[in-house]
């Protein structure tokens, strides 16, 4: 189930009941689910189960609340024996507390049939495609990023087929594949990962035929995108990249001191065919609006020199072992941080890559720019009617 709504569950006595934890800042929101769990498990904790990202980078704080004791917050990956990763008592006989040298649950096939039974309360948007990694963790320590905490070093994951294979046999094909790899060019079998996907049949202008249906096209998509200062060091990651059905190539552009090497990912795609683009954008960390102003920037004369089409995600940095979202970076203030919300709500938290709408949202300039973040927010918001 998302969310408190669904009374049902009431009916049913369950024997374990897992709560998935995703942003640190949504500490209230979570805590209510877990009041919720509690309430279904008929106030038995040891019934209740906590993992997911919030649970691993908060650990001792989840540990810490007293009205949560005797549940079991799980920290990182599931990558041991199931008994192992969930912290099972054999000798209280728990629910499959003997299975210490099974498969782990994250190299299982994931349960596609969760997406629906949420269907009336949520519909998720990438619903047709494979889930998978092609690797785990990564080779950076960036201080902003809790992939460290969460994935450590990186490492090859399972073959992307052995999914594939087995989605396809219990929920039949899908249309997509969405990589969550957090810098699958760090892989040392990046070569191979390519090939493998191409074998999948996951080829440029690849279409997936069902029975009685009409034909669709097929796209990759490396959900948490990939780094530049790998990809301007040989056009080798970029020619390979684009013998796949790629859209959009995701690339990070987190701060202006990598705009040298962000630059030079994008021409090489360009040179190699590949124009969709987008990239994840951080703010509200170490840069300014000025600093944040330039990177949107280079975005649009990009796209007007070469025709490409890059369009941005800027991302509000917050910390992450904070429970609300009050972080404000040293040259942001709550003023400016609230301006770029209303802006970025107008646009629907997208930076558009096209030169005179660009313009239009966020100025010309920026002086423009930071003009705009002091406006009034109705005026920000609602610009063509003032």
């Amino acid at each position: 189930i998302k969310g408190e709504s669904d009374r049902s569950v009431f009916d049913t006595v369950w024997d374990r009941i897992y709560v998935t934890t995703l942003f640190s800042f949504e500490w209230k929101t979570i805590g209510r689910s877990i009041e919720f769990a509690l309430q279904i498990s008929r106030n038995q904790p040891s019934k209740v189960f906590v993992g997911g990202i919030a649970a691993s980078l908060m650990h001792e704080a989840f540990q810490a609340e007293p009205h949560w004791r005797g549940i079991r917050f799980i920290k990182g990956l599931l990558s041991e024996s199931p008994a192992a990763s969930l912290q099972l008592d054999d000798f209280a006989e728990e629910l499959y507390s003997n299975d210490r040298d099974g498969t782990p649950i994250e190299d299982l096939i994931p349960d596609y049939s969760i997406l629906d039974q949420i269907r009336n309360q949520y519909v998720y948007p990438v619903h047709d495609a494979y889930f998978a990694y092609a690797s785990r963790g990564c080779v950076r320590k960036c201080h902003f990023c809790g992939v460290p905490k969460l994935e450590g070093d990186q490492r090859d994951a399972n073959p992307i087929s052995y999914i594939v294979r087995g989605i396809d046999e219990r929920f039949g094909p899908k249309k997509d594949l969405t990589l969550m790899d957090n810098n699958v060019v760090a892989s040392e079998n990046y070569k191979n990962i390519i090939a493998e996907i191409r074998d999948l049949g996951f080829t440029p202008g690849a279409k997936l035929h069902r029975s009685g249906k009409v034909p669709v096209q097929r796209r990759v998509d490396f959900n948490q995108g990939v780094d530049a200062r790998i990809l301007c060091k040989d056009k080798m990651f970029l020619r390979e990249m684009s013998t796949i059905c790629i859209k959009p190539l995701r690339i990070a552009f987190d701060h202006i001191g990598v705009r040298k090497p962000y630059e030079t990912a994008i021409r090489f795609a360009h040179e190699f065919g590949l124009n969709s683009l987008s990239n994840y954008m951080l703010y509200n960390f170490h840069d300014s609006p000025g600093d944040l102003y330039e990177r949107m920037r280079l975005n649009i004369n990009l796209n007007e020199e070469l025709g490409t089409r890059i369009f941005s995600f800027p991302m509000r940095y917050q910390p992450t072992d904070l429970k609300d979202r009050s972080h404000i970076g040293k040259n942001w203030n709550r003023y400016y941080l609230r301006s770029m919300q209303i802006i970025l709500q107008a646009t629907h938290g997208i930076v558009s890559g096209e030169p005179q709408f660009f313009r239009r949202a966020f100025g010309n300039t920026i002086g423009e720019f930071e003009v705009l973040l002091l406006r009034p927010e109705k005026f920000l918001f609602n610009r063509v009617w003032y």
